[in-house]
């Protein structure tokens, strides 16, 4: 498995070598704040192109084919489209939280995406409590999402947030509950260091039952608090137009559909790295032959392709079920997930005090 901090610190070394450490620091960190704004960004096109196939598919649709083969440009004339429309300024709406809701909702986005450990060497904000910041950093996109709703001055854009604030504090207790799960089996925190236990098999395999029924929790729950079918009452067209972000156009409602994207894919990569192995090749022992093909598919394909898995069966459960009442919702959350989350975290603990685990 190719180590990708060979090459970073190579291009470390070579910048130092001719620039002040501090200078160079300075241009690493640029450099790094421009790839993860790139990757942002196309992992975002991709979704979108993605939700708009799978969609077709399951509805035995063909979906968009004009713009480009197999309409796979339709995403940039929609992405120019956003970009050249007019932001309109909403009267009796509070002008400066209106304006900063949508920029703190991407920039929670942003700052748990670049959690991710894409592959080996390749993790750019790799602390000892990964798990930790990563929820903290996620959590913040509520307080946009509320200040939305509050500064448009609409009281369907008013319910629609209070709903998604609700719905999203709710479900992060199990989705914690999960991760508290998977922590205590590995005794860390650490995405990089989470990764490497599963050298041997993927937490999915060799976890137990607590270690599965945590990732089916954690699928449920990560739905959730996306705002994503059939938990997608806080836009319930139906009811509230389109939810918190009905008075928001041009760019703002780009941020804002965007955000939701790549917050899908968050939460995909997450239980890829956490119950999938992440970067580490599928291992099966007692067949090294088959082992050292695996080892040669490089780890950001492995993380990519387990990543979009969990996308389309997330995207799967949305073109599926129909859309869940509000207080369904909160029951599920409240009567089900978090009692037999804290019954399976138990039950985790048991696993690792007496050593039952593989």
């Amino acid at each position: 498995m190719f180590d990708f901090s060979i090459v970073t610190q190579w291009i470390h070394n070579l910048l130092t070598s001719f620039l002040p450490e501090d200078v160079a620091v300075f241009i690493e960190c640029l450099a790094i704040g421009v790839c993860i704004l790139l990757g942002y960004a196309i992992i975002a096109i991709i979704m979108i192109f993605m939700e708009r196939k799978v969609c077709a598919a399951f509805q035995c649709r063909l979906g968009p084919m004009r713009v480009g083969p197999w309409g796979t440009i339709q995403v940039f004339a929609d992405v120019f489209k956003m970009l050249i429309k007019e932001i309109i300024a909403i009267r009796h709406s509070d002008k400066f939280l209106y304006n900063l809701a949508p920029y703190i909702v991407i920039l929670a986005s942003i700052m748990a995406f670049s959690c991710l450990p894409f592959s080996k060497g390749m993790e750019v904000l790799d602390f000892n409590v990964g798990i930790f910041f990563l929820m903290a950093a996620s959590s913040i996109g509520v307080v946009g999402i509320l200040l939305a709703g509050w500064s448009s001055n609409n009281k369907y854009s008013l319910i629609g947030a209070m709903r998604s604030g609700a719905q999203m504090i709710s479900y992060e207790l199990s989705t914690s509950l999960s991760l508290l799960t998977i922590i205590v089996l590995t005794d860390t925190m650490q995405f990089s260091e989470i990764v490497e236990r599963q050298a041997d098999g993927w937490f999915i395999f060799k976890g137990h039952i607590p270690a599965f029924i945590a990732f089916v929790i954690y699928l449920i729950a990560g739905n959730a608090e996306v705002n994503r079918g059939p938990f997608d009452l806080p836009e319930a067209e139906s009811e509230l137009t389109a939810g918190y972000h009905t008075e928001y156009s041009g760019m703002h409602f780009g941020l804002f559909y965007v955000a939701e994207f790549v917050n899908l894919f968050i939460i995909a990569g997450v239980a890829a790295t956490i119950f999938l192995g992440g970067w580490m090749p599928l291992h099966i022992p007692g067949l090294d032959g088959f082992n050292t093909v695996m080892d040669y598919i490089p780890g950001f394909v492995w993380f990519f392709g387990k990543a979009f898995f969990v996308v389309w069966i997330l995207m799967w459960f949305k073109w599926t079920f129909p859309r869940l009442r509000i207080d369904q919702i909160l029951t599920l959350e409240w009567k089900y997930l978090v009692p037999i989350g804290l019954v399976n975290l138990l039950l985790m603990v048991i696993i690792v005090v007496f050593d039952l685990h593989f």
